[in-house]
């Protein structure tokens, strides 16, 4: 009985299956580039929520809070792992939520004009987060290998998988700040931004499938990863930080009007 107990209470941290996303850099280029792209009133609203923090300030929030097991009910809301040949409404939603249902919920809170402050607050930082965490293309992925986790690579001969090379390696190899990135990511025209724009969450993660599937298709397992890998791929990552950019402040300035 002792064993079936300690079962239990392990069961949800053995569901949780892919860790952090973008890493704090890449998550703080979203949210700079979404800062950038919110209306008048978008911006007034967040600024008034977050006393004058910025969306990249605030933008690890989500990963922040993990040390505290109170918040342990959150953390499969940064992923959502269904087969790449599945359309996310053709599987079973997980019981414990993932990135869909946790940016749906974000936004029913910040629209809901009786959420108190303090739940506006706390959403608005995690949905902040979440929209990140998705257009990582290994968030949106599969569950028999925790999203890219167990497909080991080296990578310039240090060991590492493939969740943790989008995740980590390419962006903070780089060498680049947060700012220094942002400004370096290739600049959209109006038609480009509106385009992107487009859609609503499930548009998006099933575009970000197609991604997804070429980024499993890009190594074996054990592979060797150098120069070439992130001079094919680089332009890939930057497009995603820049959707989730612009994609986050499409979702705040229509809660905002």
């Amino acid at each position: 009985m002792r064993i079936y107990f300690l079962l239990l209470l392990l069961l949800p941290s053995l569901c949780w299956s892919n860790p952090p996303v973008w890493s704090r850099t890449g998550h703080r280029v979203v949210g700079e580039v979404a800062q950038e792209h919110l209306s008048r009133k978008a911006r007034k609203a967040v600024a008034r929520l977050l006393g004058g923090e910025t969306l990249a300030e605030v933008s690890n929030f989500a990963d922040d809070i993990k040390s505290d097991t109170t918040y342990r009910g959150y953390s499969p809301w940064h992923y959502v792992n269904f087969p790449l040949d599945k359309a996310y409404t053709e599987v079973d939603p997980s019981p414990y939520g993932d990135v869909v249902t946790g940016i749906r919920k974000c936004t029913e809170v910040l629209k809901d004009p009786d959420a108190s402050r303090d739940q506006q607050v706390f959403y608005l930082k995690m949905l902040v987060h979440l929209v990140g965490d998705m257009h990582q293309p290994l968030h949106v992925g599969r569950a028999e290998d925790r999203g890219g986790n167990d497909i080991q690579l080296q990578y310039f001969d240090r060991g590492t998988n493939l969740h943790r090379l989008w995740d980590s390696n390419l962006i903070d190899d780089y060498g680049m700040s947060y700012t220094e990135l942002a400004q370096s990511l290739p600049r959209w025209s109006k038609a480009q931004i509106k385009a992107a724009q487009q859609g609503d969450v499930l548009d998006w993660v099933e575009e970000i499938q197609e991604v997804t599937r070429g980024v499993y298709g890009s190594v074996n397992t054990g592979e060797k990863i150098y120069y070439a890998y992130r001079y094919t791929w680089w332009d890939t990552l930057e497009e995603q930080l820049l959707l989730g950019g612009v994609r986050l402040a499409a979702v705040l300035n229509e809660i905002y009007g």
